[in-house]
C-alpha cells in the first residue's frame, strides 16, 4: 500500500474504527443492561410473608414509623435512617442456630461500607423482654458492632412484630405479637432512601451477602443519578 493511498483511506478507516467501537459498546449494553433493583410492594411479595391487612397494596409501600431502643439506651426512630440506605434483620441474642451466622454476615456488610455514612444497619430483637439494653451492649461489643453504623435494638414486642409482618414482610408465620408469639427468620431486607423495600437476602448465605453488597452499590448509583 503506497502512502497516497493510505492518506486517502485514512478517514474511511477512522470512521470504520469508531463505528466498530460503537457497535461493540451497543452489543455489550444490550447483553449487559444496567441492573435496576425492583421496588417491593405487598402485592409483589410471597403472600405467606404479608399480613392480610396490607396484602392488597400494590403501590407506595414504605416502612412504617418506628420507635426502638438501641444498645446504648438511645431512642432510635426512622429519623435516624432518613436519607440512608439500610439493611434490616430480626434476631435474638440467645439464638444458637441461624442468628450467629446472620450476625457474622451482617459484620461483612458493615465492613464493606465502614467508611460510608450513607449505609446503615438495623437489627430488631424478637425477644425484647430478654434482650435488655445491657444484654444488647454486651452482644454488640462481643460481635464488633460499630455504634455509628449499626443499631441493635429492643422495644415493645407488638411494635417489633408488626414491623416484621406489616412493614418488612420478613416472616412467614402469623401471630399477634402476644406473649406466646415468636418469630424466627433468616431474611435480610434492603431499604432505600425513600423507605422502600428493594431486596430480600438469606442472611445465612455468604453468596447472598456478596449479592447484597453488590445491590447496595447498585442502589447507591441509582440514587446518585436522580
Amino acid at each position: 500500500m503506497n502512502l497516497s493511498f493510505f492518506k486517502k483511506s485514512l478517514p474511511t478507516l477512522v470512521i470504520m474504527a469508531v463505528f466498530s467501537v460503537f457497535m461493540i459498546w451497543a452489543i455489550y449494553s444490550i447483553l449487559n443492561p444496567d441492573k435496576r433493583l425492583p421496588v417491593f410492594n405487598p402485592a409483589d411479595v410471597n403472600p405467606r410473608l404479608v399480613d392480610d391487612e396490607v396484602r392488597h397494596i400494590r403501590n407506595d409501600h414504605t416502612i412504617a414509623n418506628f420507635s426502638l431502643i438501641n444498645q446504648n439506651g438511645e431512642n432510635i426512630t426512622q429519623e435516624d435512617y432518613k436519607d440512608k440506605i439500610y439493611v434490616a434483620d430480626f434476631f435474638f441474642t440467645r439464638c444458637q442456630t441461624i442468628c450467629p451466622i446472620m450476625t457474622n454476615n451482617m459484620i461483612k456488610v458493615q465492613e464493606a461500607f465502614k467508611n460510608d455514612p450513607d449505609i446503615m444497619l438495623l437489627s430488631h430483637s424478637v425477644t425484647p423482654v430478654m434482650d435488655s439494653i445491657p444484654v444488647l451492649r454486651d452482644y454488640a461489643d462481643m460481635k464488633g458492632v460499630d455504634d455509628k453504623k449499626w443499631h441493635v435494638t429492643t422495644g415493645e414486642k407488638k411494635h417489633i412484630y408488626n414491623l416484621a409482618r406489616k412493614s418488612y414482610f420478613a416472616v412467614v408465620d402469623e401471630g399477634d405479637g402476644g406473649v406466646q408469639d415468636f418469630i424466627h427468620t433468616e431474611n435480610f431486607v434492603l431499604i432505600d432512601k425513600k423507605r422502600q423495600i428493594r431486596g430480600y437476602y438469606d442472611g445465612t448465605s455468604s453468596e447472598e451477602m456478596e449479592l447484597l453488597i453488590q445491590d447496595i452499590r447498585i442502589l447507591q448509583d441509582q440514587f446518585k443519578k436522580k
